[in-house]
């Protein structure tokens, strides 16, 4: 029989959909420091922009959709993999989905797949993150 943690295999994350604004993109360069003209203009974007579109575009963090403790919750490994240009003015859309949920040494561990297409519908971002819950 499954525990709840492992119940949590398979589920989908709600979508949402973020729209790449100039001025997102020059926040983030501000805030990090990375002052080159093409970010501080919006012309191009950072290889951490993908950040923002899931702290700004979703309707909570991952930890409270998945019904996690938040005061026990650590942010672990993250990677992206680029497979197209994230452009200005792009509308991102971002759908996610469990893809693996155990225990090791007193801690909830949750990996999180999430893939993010542009306005064609091209697929132009893969995302795994993993989310950590103390017990």
């Amino acid at each position: 029989m499954a525990t709840q943690l492992e119940e949590k295999i398979g589920m989908k994350l709600e979508s949402y959909t973020f729209r790449v604004e100039k001025g997102k993109i020059r926040e983030l360069a501000l805030a990090i420091g990375d002052l080159k003209d093409e970010y501080l203009n919006g012309e191009s974007l950072s290889p951490t922009f993908p950040t923002v579109i899931e702290f700004w575009g979703g309707k909570g963090s991952s930890a409270n959709l998945l019904g996690l403790n938040v005061k026990k919750v650590l942010h672990g490994e993250q990677t992206y993999e680029y497979l197209k240009e994230i452009k200005p003015e792009d509308e991102i859309t971002v759908h996610s989905v469990v893809e693996n949920a155990y225990s090791k040494a007193k801690m909830n561990f949750v990996i999180i797949k999430k893939e993010f297409f542009n306005q064609h519908g091209e697929l132009v971002l893969l995302c795994q993150q993993t989310v950590i819950e103390r017990h």
